[in-house]
């Protein structure tokens, strides 16, 4: 399998992390508490799911043995 597709997946997951990392501190900072522990959660789950394709991603490069 080609890296390409695990690049962009991590890479994109990654990045949605972060905006809803950021969005989660604006809405803290903007009073709307009680939506902020939603998104800062998804963030977490963002990098979280982008860690798990890095992790793919390197098992799929090792030898394959029957």
């Amino acid at each position: 399998m080609t890296k390409a597709p695990f690049v962009a997946m991590s890479a994109t997951t990654a990045a949605l992390g972060t905006a809803l990392g950021s969005l989660a501190l604006q809405l803290r900072a903007d009073g709307h508490e009680r939506y902020v522990e939603s998104v800062a959660t998804f963030s977490v789950l963002m990098y979280i799911t982008a860690a798990l394709v890095v992790v793919t991603w390197v098992r799929d490069g090792r030898p394959h043995s029957n």
